[in-house]
């Protein structure tokens, strides 16, 4: 099981930017799909972005394509999420998650079997 420890959320304005970080400990993170999620108060956890083990697949999802990037780095066992452009709708905790078994990226929470302590990220206009 991998451990994750997300890092970089923030208080910023709308049309700034944040850098997101998740440091992977315990297994092999080239095993896993690595994802973002997040989660804002009363709603459900959304699918935000995911990336192959390879680095050569990204999903992203239609609220946030065009603005954020997910990367990865294989090496150093940390996976970003690069938040450009933010609006207060983006206001949200936001979860690093890790699935060893898919093929492709999931969009579904329930096939990510890692997960980290979450990040809040605050958005105001």
């Amino acid at each position: 099981q991998v451990q994750l420890v997300e890092s970089g959320g923030g208080s910023v304005q709308a049309g700034d930017s944040l850098n997101l970080s998740c440091a992977a400990s315990g297994s092999s993170f080239i095993n896993y799909v690595m994802a973002w999620f997040r989660q804002a108060p009363g709603k459900e956890r959304e699918f935000v972005a995911g990336i192959s083990r390879n680095t050569l697949s990204v999903f992203y999802a239609d609220s946030v394509k065009g603005r954020f990037t997910i990367s990865r780095d294989n090496d150093k066992n940390t996976v970003r999420l690069q938040m450009n452009s933010l609006r207060p709708e983006d206001t949200s905790i936001y979860y690093c998650a890790a699935d060893a078994r898919s093929a492709f990226i999931p969009t579904s929470r329930g096939m990510y079997g890692s997960w980290g302590q979450g990040t809040q990220v605050t958005v105001s206009s």
